[in-house]
């Protein structure tokens, strides 16, 4: 296993990220119906992060990425967060992307977030009840949310480095977004 004491599992808004970034992806296009799309796993130490961990890291096989079907809005960033994130793992391509798979079956998603069809603006730490109330275990010291422009953009959600649980990770709580009300946009 890799060096590292914990994952984040970072969880992207595709509206917000859309409309912060102004990306042509198919994640952005519109009718995309995405909501909450994996960023990536990231490996984490208690301060900082490893990345880029292997030279070899570069190559993904077809078949892992065809294990990352419905978890990446697309196989570039799940090649990408491999050779980031995933190479410092310890784990080959396909353990990664089924450790993300294993991370993203743990986390569920608040209702409110599945439908949501009209621009709203909400306080950072209302979006983090939301998640703490559907998942069991999950505290404010282990969910960080992330914003740009006052605009939802992800939430991030620390487990324990065997994916069995949540686990508090204050660096990653500090980095959360700082603003009042922040947008969460609609779906596309």
């Amino acid at each position: 296993m890799g060096r590292f004491d914990f994952y984040v599992l970072a969880l992207s808004w595709s509206p917000g990220y859309c409309e912060v970034s102004g990306r042509k992806s198919p994640q952005c296009e519109s009718e995309s119906g995405l909501g909450f799309v994996v960023h990536g796993l990231w490996p984490q130490l208690e301060q900082g992060y490893p990345s880029f961990c292997e030279p070899s890291g570069r190559f993904v096989p077809g078949a892992a990425i065809r294990e990352t079907s419905g978890l990446f809005p697309d196989d570039n960033l799940a090649r990408y967060q491999w050779r980031k994130h995933g190479s410092c793992s310890g784990e080959s391509p396909s353990g990664y992307f089924r450790a993300v798979r294993r991370a993203r079956d743990l986390v569920r998603i608040p209702d409110s977030f599945k439908a949501l069809h009209e621009r709203s603006k909400v306080l950072p730490s209302e979006i983090e009840r939301a998640f703490m109330s559907v998942n069991p275990g999950l505290r404010a010291d282990m969910i960080a949310v992330s914003c740009g422009r006052r605009i939802l953009q992800e939430v991030r959600i620390c487990l324990d480095k065997d994916l069995r649980g949540f686990r508090q990770c204050p660096e990653v709580d500090r980095d959360g977004c700082r603003a009042g009300e922040i947008a969460v946009p609609a779906f596309r």
